[in-house]
């Protein structure tokens, strides 16, 4: 009887214990006080110089008002011509703008489409549409989320509801959210008016000054994917409707028309003789600046500077001036402005290169604003001075890092400028400008300071570059993990293929150990 009863109890504990072993371990929750939180408040430590910027808008009659849309940070205001900035959409949404436009019949109504235009190796995409009827004092969402990238928006001249929307649609994969959509109710319901396909967008739209039901739209076939970027297609052409966009004419089979494979397509139209019409055109034969002056009957390539097209599908956008129709700009590196209807161009810059987006006032085509790596900056003598970008924290990091120094630094690379590092907290109330040191490494980079020497920071750059800086003496040197810099060339001529912003950091176990990562892991235990 015992040994029965101890075998009884000998299975049952097993029993007992195998079925608790099948239960999952959980841990209880810890308990947090969230009134050790109340105090954080939100800082802004800079840089105060402006981030890119693909959208910006002035306001006709208003010398001193101006939009711009930035990539990451939401929509800025300035009403000083461009002295001070501020953000009025952080309390409704942020992110990366790809268009904002003001109504003119109304300058309180105000459209802005997330989603940026200006596709590179790096690109964000938006949730839609907004508007504000206040001026940017409140905004409400009015659909179009799945569009992923506005490219434009245009509102007739004479009716702040009825609106046109360019929507490039979904860079990673097909979709039906593209094309070019018409609201006539003020954005709370949309109708499809022109559409190709799944893999082509829109990437331009212009309503014609002396006629709003004349409208000018091009498509573009753009994807991306993890390892490649493509630009060009079947399906990208230049289009024109006359009827209010309910029907469409292809352009790009007109005379005097590039045959071969284009890309992204640019179009204006001037304000003083609507049938004078360019487009900047990206295109695998003759690429280059077209024009028209039978309003797109035929067409003849008036420029093929390749400054004006490097890089297309970062750029590609060509601006009419507002008084003058032998004078039209186009963006790029540096942005061109001819005086004999886009035969020639001169290359100019306003303070930052990297022109995207340009806005002339209607009524004095003195009156300027430009979009560009740097933000916005404002001109009130037609290009020849503008305002600064330093007034503008809206700078896009790539990665930021602490070092171990106290009180401790804060280090980041800026976009299409240099790196920095920025105290986190100064003797005064607020860290400004003087309490920020521009380092020589690159837009790119990831930044390691040195565990031992806070003084000492190594960070990364294009293609596997990478650059030791001494702050506290002056000295750099190159730390390049393998002496080749191959800018330009393929997969194979790589011994080491690093990404734009590779990996670079030093070991949490070992203050000596600096690693870098290529399509290898790479170490050094002397500074490199």
């Amino acid at each position: 009887m015992k040994k029965s009863l101890l075998l009884f109890f000998a299975i049952t504990s097993l029993v007992s214990y195998l079925a608790n072993a099948q239960q999952p371990k959980t841990t209880a929750s810890p308990t947090v006080n969230s009134a050790l939180y109340e105090g954080i408040r939100w800082r802004e430590l800079g840089p105060f110089r402006g981030g890119r910027s693909c959208t910006v808008t002035g306001v006709p009659g208003n010398p001193n008002l101006y939009y711009m849309g930035s990539v990451g940070g939401g929509v800025w205001r300035t009403t000083d011509a461009g002295q001070t900035w501020g953000n009025i959409t952080d309390a409704y949404f942020g992110g990366t703008i790809g268009a904002v436009t003001v109504a003119e019949s109304d300058p309180n109504v105000i459209y802005v489409g997330e989603g940026e235009q200006t596709l590179r190796n790096n690109v964000a995409s938006g949730s839609g549409l907004w508007k504000s009827m206040d001026a940017g004092t409140s905004w409400k969402s009015i659909g179009l989320t799945d569009s992923k990238h506005i490219a434009r928006i245009r509102v007739h001249p004479k009716n702040a509801d009825v609106v046109y929307v360019a929507a490039m649609g979904n860079l990673w994969k097909p979709n039906a959210m593209r094309g070019v959509f018409r609201s006539t109710d003020g954005g709370q319901t949309w109708k499809k008016i022109l559409y190709i396909n799944e893999k082509a967008g829109a990437a331009d739209l212009i309503l014609d000054p002396n006629n709003p039901r004349i409208m000018y739209a091009s498509t573009w076939n753009m994807s991306r994917n993890g390892y490649r970027m493509d630009s060009g297609g079947p399906d990208s052409k230049l289009w024109k409707s006359t009827d209010g966009r309910d029907t469409w004419e292809n352009l790009s089979d007109k005379t005097g028309m590039p045959k071969g494979i284009n890309g992204i397509i640019g179009v204006t139209i001037s304000p003083k003789n609507s049938n004078r019409v360019w487009a900047i055109i990206e295109n695998s034969e003759a690429p280059g600046v077209y024009r028209s002056d039978d309003a797109g009957k035929t067409w003849a390539r008036i420029n093929q500077d390749r400054a004006l097209l490097q890089r297309a599908w970062y750029y590609c956008r060509i601006y009419a001036d507002s008084q003058n129709e032998d004078l039209v700009y186009v963006m790029n590196v540096s942005y061109g402005i001819s005086k004999d209807g886009g035969k020639t161009f001169e290359l100019k810059n306003a303070p930052h290169g990297d022109h995207h987006d340009l806005w002339i006032d209607p009524d004095n085509n003195q009156r300027m604003i430009i979009g560009d790596d740097g933000g916005g900056q404002v001109s009130t003598d037609g290009g020849n001075n503008w305002t600064t970008y330093h007034n503008q924290p809206t700078a896009q990091f790539y990665r930021v890092s602490t070092d171990n120094a106290f009180p401790y630094r804060i280090y980041g690379a800026q976009q299409d400028n240099s790196s920095v590092r920025i105290a986190h907290r100064t003797g005064s109330s607020a860290v400004t400008e003087k309490d920020w040191t521009a380092l020589a490494i690159g837009e790119s980079a990831h930044l390691a300071p040195d565990p031992l020497h806070p003084e000492v920071v190594f960070g990364g750059d294009y293609k596997g570059y990478m650059t030791m800086q001494d702050i506290a003496t002056g000295q750099e040197r190159s730390t390049n993990v393998y002496p080749d810099l191959p800018a330009g060339s393929g997969a194979d001529a790589m011994k080491y293929r690093f990404n734009w912003n590779y990996p670079v950091f030093f070991s949490p176990h070992n203050p000596k150990k600096l690693y870098a990562g290529s399509n290898h892991l790479h170490v050094s235990l002397n500074g490199g």
